[in-house]
């Protein structure tokens, strides 16, 4: 007689818990145990003990089974994790994390990367010899048991069943294949307290209610100075607000956005003038100073560039039936003797010519002024629907698919991927349903049309590369190294090189070297269906199809956990800060791009911006994008322990204390800054892209 001592702990969240059957089988490399009761009522956070009686000693055991039953009526269950001791003291750990719903069984498997070096006689689809080593949960080619090898298939099958692509438009990454929240499987979806807290619906409901002062009103702002009392009224969250409204105007206000703004990533250092924006030397003589030129500044690496062509003939909309208009502009920036970056030329079209003027800050205000503005009208849509919906949430959710589809539960890459795409399946679906569909918020409180809205993102597919995902290679590639003031690229450089030694450690510690890593057919399938779904298989973005190296491998892991975390954090954070003073980023423009110079005032300016209602509605969507939940979890935060060896476990000890030195180097910044940038704080960085 075999007596194994069995504890089933219960999730701790709300609704956890179940009072319906749950039994256990154990499976060893001897044989397995029969089907017994664990109980019939499991409470939150809470835990069962039991004791398993078996005829004959099972060996290791690499595998459970949990049954649950119901009599009447179905109540989910979900289960942590099951520890059990075998008569020798051995302790085995099956990481569960996982709903069990109606009456079924799940298989879960044992979680370390145990060696069993025991004669395996029942199981095997052979007898192996005394040495063989048996790893329980890790890459295929460690599996020797015919059952693992078995349950591994079964369950690749299910997910691949279970999480289907589809295409969302002509053009973009693909996305799961279903139409609504409801649809999700329960262990993608929002917590309990998460949907309590936020469905979409609650925040909605809220913000439109404490904005419904303005969403009647389809007429223009009375004054830049009304257009304060929109955020006013949001206590807690008027802080930077208030400062964009005093500041918008400054050049160097509006330079600085650039580099610590809602969109960090467009702006390139400028050697060449391209043809298509034929500034002078002296149309900018008096922006650079004197003993200098417009050369000169170029060859020493002070002139910087943004070109919005992504944006040129998409097709604009109407609001309220009246037309709106699109420009592509492009903006020449030049840094400062004090290493501040200064606009000093704006042509608001990719064509040159009599009705496209270059304007300069030497014009009069409100010219100048209006061109700016219009500028960042054009980022608005680069950082809502490329920097931030598909560079972020669109990539994010390719990478969450293929990882459920290609990697099963004991596979080291799943256990290091899965926590950064916690909720993500859920957000992108619901919006899909509010914000980017048809008739949704940002169709109706932008400028482009619906069409325009999926032309912007297959362009921006088009354009992306491997080398703009990959940070360090990216701004490198912008010539962005030695800007001064650049806040982002240096915490953003600083969570990259976090992140990169974590996974290092990681990787090196499951792969032998480089063969293991071209060997595992797993891993290579994952890969392509990245490069496939969500890169449509274009060769030219650089993207790997396949990864044949230790090296290669770290690589595209770093870039993958930093898009789902740092770098949507670094967009998604400031909308709220840098967008509810509408001139700041107008999610439209209701008169076309001016022809000529000198024809700009203030109610001009006001008549082109959004109207009350549009930027009521435009700021219900960033309320909603912006908000902190109270079930987040923070880069580094791992409540799940998918890994129960040592030094994974060590390994996540040390990037959590990489991580508290980032954040107390921000902070000490950020304590004497007029205008903090903490948007990759590690305290403000999500683990995943999760709203």
């Amino acid at each position: 007689m075999a007596t194994y001592k069995v504890t089933v702990a219960t999730g701790d969240m709300v609704e956890a818990g179940t009072n319906n059957s749950i039994s256990i089988t154990l499976v060893g490399s001897y044989g397995e145990s029969r089907q017994t009761t664990v109980s019939f009522l499991f409470q939150p956070g809470k835990e069962k003990n039991l004791s398993v009686h078996c005829g004959q000693d099972l060996g290791p055991i690499v595998l459970i089974r949990l049954h649950k039953w119901r009599l009447f009526l179905e109540d989910a269950w979900f289960c942590k994790d099951v520890r059990v001791t075998a008569p020798n003291g051995t302790l085995y750990r099956f990481p569960c994390y996982q709903w069990l719903e109606g009456v079924t069984t799940v298989e879960v498997r044992e979680g370390s990367g145990r060696t069993h070096p025991a004669p395996i006689l029942l199981l095997m689809s052979r007898a192996p010899t005394f040495d063989t080593p048996l790893l329980s949960g890790k890459k295929l080619v460690d599996d020797k048991l015919q059952i693992l090898k078995e349950h591994r298939h079964r369950e690749l099958a299910a997910r691949q069943e279970a999480y289907r692509w589809k295409n969302f438009a002509q053009g973009w990454p693909r996305c799961l294949s279903v139409d609504s929240i409801f649809e999700l499987d329960s262990n993608i979806q929002f917590s309990f307290i998460r949907a309590t807290n936020f469905t979409g619906f609650l925040i909605f409901q809220g913000a439109s209610h404490f904005l419904s002062g303005f969403l009647l009103r389809r007429t223009s702002w009375n004054s830049l100075d009304e257009m304060r009392t929109i955020f006013s009224r949001t206590q807690g969250r008027d802080i930077v607000p208030e400062y964009v409204a005093k500041h918008w105007q400054e050049d160097d206000f509006f330079g600085s956005q650039f580099l610590n703004g809602n969109n960090p990533i467009i702006i390139h250092r400028c050697t060449t003038l391209p043809l298509k924006f034929p500034v002078t030397p002296e149309m900018v003589a008096g922006s650079l100073g004197d003993g200098t030129d417009l050369g000169k500044e170029m060859q020493e690496g002070r002139i910087f560039i943004v070109d919005y062509k992504v944006l040129e003939d998409i097709p604009a909309d109407t609001i309220y039936g009246r037309q709106q208009y699109i420009a592509a502009p492009l903006c020449l920036l030049h840094q400062g003797t004090d290493g501040l970056l200064r606009p000093i030329a704006i042509q608001l079209s990719q064509t040159p010519g009599p009705c496209s003027p270059i304007f300069l800050p030497s014009d009069d205000e409100w010219d100048w002024l209006l061109a700016k503005t219009w500028v960042r009208n054009a980022d608005f849509y680069s950082h809502q629907l490329l920097t931030h919906l598909l560079r972020t949430h669109l990539f994010g959710e390719v990478f969450a698919i293929a990882t459920l589809r290609h990697l099963p539960t004991c596979h080291p890459l799943f256990k290091l991927l899965m926590p950064h795409f916690h909720f993500t399946l859920h957000i992108n679906t619901l919006a899909r349903s509010v914000l980017i569909n048809r008739g949704g918020l940002i169709d109706k409180g932008s400028g482009v049309t619906y069409e325009g809205l999926l032309l912007v993102v297959q362009r921006g597919l088009e354009q992306v590369t491997y080398t703009s995902l990959c940070l360090p290679d990216d701004i490198r590639h912008r010539g962005m190294s030695y800007v001064p003031n650049y806040h982002y690229r240096d915490d953003a450089m600083s969570l990259w090189e976090a992140i990169e030694s974590f996974v290092t450690g990681i990787v090196t510690f499951y792969y032998g070297g480089d063969a293991a890593v071209s060997g595992d057919t797993e891993l290579q399938a994952w890969v392509m269906d990245i490069f496939t779904n969500g890169f449509l298989g274009r060769t030219s973005s650089g993207v790997p199809s396949s990864l044949q190296t230790v090296a290669e491998l770290i690589k595209f892991l770093t870039m993958v956990m930093f898009t789902c975390s740092a770098q949507h954090a670094a967009v998604n954070n400031g909308q709220y800060d840098l967008g509810a003073f509408v001139p700041n980023a107008p999610s439209s423009m209701r008169h076309p791009p001016p022809c000529e110079k000198g024809r700009a005032f203030l109610q001009h300016f006001l008549d082109t911006i959004p109207e009350v209602a549009t930027t009521a509605n435009i700021l219900v969507a960033l309320i909603l994008l912006s908000s902190q939940l109270k079930d987040r979890r923070l880069l580094g935060q791992y409540p799940e322990e998918w890994f129960t060896e040592a030094e994974p476990r060590r390994l996540i000890r040390a990037f959590q204390g990489q991580l508290e030195e980032i954040r107390d180097r921000i902070e000490e910044r950020n304590h004497l800054a007029e205008l903090r940038y903490n948007y990759l704080n590690p305290l403000e960085t999500e683990n995943s892209i999760s709203i």
